[in-house]
């Protein structure tokens, strides 16, 4: 089958709903691993990953950090606006999903409880370019003192002290993601620590994860899916290490869907490239990888591009077999959920 000619509808399966993790565990490196190897699955726990990892590996990991993205305002009418930050340009625009009775035009304002206000520039694609006023601190620290964590949307609990802490990774330092890099919840200091003290070299690249990533595919062919657009930055220490790993034979293990994509994204003209990026890659079966040998990830939603990326990588079939088990054992999904480490298939599908 050529790589296009897949529908959305291949990409579905059941889940009970039980399963969607709402809370995380009580400690982050308490949960459970679904191996999928070439010659089968094993279920393990998260604590047991350095039995999988050899001390020539390179684990990469995107040190982006969740920022205060969602925030409640009014226009002048008095009209209630919910918005949600997808992306910050600069000290005082940035782009925006806007949820109101009536579409807010260009040059109209939007107020905030705090008298911040502001002036919605145009809108594209979907998302409303706004300015802040100048009357304070930029949009970061506002956010921060004004903004509310976005949890996902299968989350159905307002965000609390514990998720400003767990929604978050422990080595998150880069301001800017709408939505956590949710493999890496999994790692507390600790676990690092024992990785470091085997050996195992660690690096780091940051993507801001979009909002983008919790939009369901509506159209059923994949060929007419337009990807969303994601930023991202690969240092050339990290390119360094991946050049080290491969001349020692070790292989690149991508620390979740966002670091695999934004280091095959880096790759498309046959060198990994460093330095400030921006992809609309879309990874469906029958692409061929040339940066990443393993996968750590989480369990994805049904039909959506990120368990098609992780199709791609591990092949479709075996990835049906593995979320079928992962039901059948009671495994917990999506974001608090539980984690996967795959080896990359040689092979198309």
């Amino acid at each position: 089958m050529c790589p296009m000619n897949f529908c959305t509808s291949d990409f579905d399966y059941f889940l009970p709903s039980d399963l969607i993790a709402q809370e995380p565990p009580v400690q982050r490196s308490a949960s459970r691993l679904l191996r999928l190897e070439q010659t089968g699955l094993s279920d393990s726990h998260f604590a047991n990953l350095l039995e999988w990892l050899h001390p020539a590996d390179l684990l990469v990991f995107n040190d982006t950090r969740v920022i205060k993205a969602r925030l409640l305002g009014t226009k002048a009418s008095g009209g209630k606006v919910e918005a949600l930050v997808e992306r910050v340009l600069d000290h005082r625009e940035a782009w925006v999903q806007i949820r109101a009775s009536h579409a807010p035009r260009a040059n109209s304002l939007i107020h905030f409880s705090d008298g911040r206000v502001w002036t919605v520039l145009e809108k594209q694609d979907g998302l409303y370019r706004v300015r802040l006023d100048e009357q304070g601190t930029g949009f970061y620290d506002w956010l921060e003192n004004m903004g509310e964590l976005p949890l996902p949307p299968y989350i159905h609990h307002a965000p609390g002290d514990q998720d400003a802490q767990r929604y978050q990774t422990v080595y998150a330092r880069v301001p800017g993601a709408v939505a956590a890099p949710t493999a890496g919840l999994h790692f507390d200091e600790a676990m690092l620590m024992r990785l470091r003290e085997a050996g195992i070299e660690q690096a780091s690249l940051t993507l801001h994860v979009g909002a983008g990533t919790f939009q369901p595919v509506r159209v059923e062919r994949l060929a007419e899916h337009h990807m969303h657009a994601e930023r991202f930055d690969i240092p050339e220490t990290t390119v360094a290490a991946i050049q080290r790993t491969r001349a020692r034979g070790g292989r690149v293990v991508a620390v979740g869907t966002t670091t695999l994509r934004a280091l095959e994204a880096a790759a498309q003209r046959g060198v990994l490239t460093a330095g400030p990026q921006e992809t609309r890659l879309f990874i469906t079966p029958g692409y061929r990888f040339q940066v990443v040998d393993c996968l750590l990830t989480n369990f994805h939603l049904p039909r959506s591009t990120l368990l098609m990326l992780v199709s791609a990588f591990a092949g479709l079939e075996p990835v049906r077999m593995a979320y079928a088990h992962a039901v059948r054992q009671r495994y917990r999904f999506f974001s608090y959920g539980d984690a996967m480490l795959l080896d990359r298939r040689n092979h198309a599908f």
